[in-house]
């Protein structure tokens, strides 16, 4: 797949290689398997799946502890047309991103010819110039070798036509396990060398409050989709253990905020006698018990704030 780059060493050779640490972010279209990727590499559930545009809205950073190396996924929002000022913010943010990191890996599903949408991220990563970009081919468990070969072809093609090479076109599969591990061997050269950035239990760096704001706000979009897609917005107001608790039985209160834009989603939300907010509450405690090791009490309010996506002062008091 077109010549590789060679890295040259100093003529004296050290016993074992140097120790490398550093950054890598996953670009695609909504739905290419960023996430599910991530998690495979990181091994722990960390960036936020699910199968709506626009969801991991916070740079979660997964970290891959391995002996020789340390590599720490920056998962920027994706990038895309803006139509509010939300979306101008977001596009800022992901091509700072992206000129800050080591490698960036643009995901493509096997399963799906390229597009106008992977063109158009194509060709804003031909604009940075020094960053080593890996093409990675994600869900190859659902194509047979003949269409996967076509779409290998596709990508180096792309690359050519926007007169950029890639550093490796990598076919994976996060579902079926089939080599997520070779992509982490090749993203790791690719790294400056230096000692890890983080300690070794640390799988992300991203504030538990922001991880916990997410997973609250993933089990709220569950079955409301369609209709709010993205209106919800969710703050973590504080996080407190309960009182006169035994060591052994510790409890963690959680007090949190579901902000829609308008009265009218309020119901939505909330459902029919309170039902869909208190389905909200036991799932997304369920797994912020499992983020966090402890027993959770999580009290959750619906407020409206009017309009958040749009305007600048609630966008930074809800975290944007």
């Amino acid at each position: 797949m077109g010549a590789m780059s060679v890295r040259t060493q100093s003529s004296e050779q050290p016993a074992e290689a140097a120790h490398r640490a550093g950054f890598a972010c996953f670009v695609g279209r909504p739905n290419a398997g960023k996430s599910t990727l991530t998690n495979a590499l990181v091994g722990q559930k960390v960036a936020i799946t699910a199968n709506q545009p626009q969801t991991t809205r916070h740079t979660v950073r997964g970290i891959v502890h391995r002996p020789d190396a340390q590599l720490i996924l920056v998962d920027t929002p994706g990038l895309h047309k803006p139509r509010t000022l939300l979306g101008e913010r977001l596009n800022d943010v992901v091509r700072t991103t992206w000129a800050e990191v080591d490698v960036i890996g643009f995901c493509l599903p096997a399963n799906e010819k390229l597009g106008p949408g992977d063109r158009f991220i194509a060709k804003e990563l031909a604009s940075i110039k020094k960053t080593p970009k890996i093409a990675i081919v994600t869900k190859t468990d659902l194509v047979e070798g003949q269409r996967l070969a076509e779409q290998l072809i596709a990508i180096d093609q792309l690359g050519k036509e926007l007169g950029f090479e890639w550093a490796e076109i990598v076919p994976v599969s996060a579902v079926a396990d089939r080599q997520v591990d070779l992509l982490a061997d090749l993203i790791v050269p690719l790294l400056p060398e230096g000692p890890a950035l983080y300690p070794e239990g640390d799988l992300t760096d991203e504030p538990e409050q922001v991880m916990i704001a997410e997973l609250i706000r993933e089990a709220a979009l569950e079955g409301v989709r369609d209709e709010l897609p993205h209106s919800i917005a969710v703050v973590v107001e504080e996080m407190l253990p309960r009182e006169g608790r035994p060591a052994d039985k510790p409890l963690l209160d959680i007090h949190a905020f579901v902000y829609i834009e308008r009265p009218s989603q309020k119901g939505i939300i909330i459902g029919p006698k309170g039902k869909r907010l208190k389905d909200v509450g036991i799932k997304s405690r369920k797994q912020i018990e499992a983020l966090l090791g402890t027993p959770v009490f999580l009290d959750l309010h619906v407020k409206v704030a009017k309009d958040w996506q749009r305007d600048p002062k609630q966008l930074r008091r809800l975290g944007f």
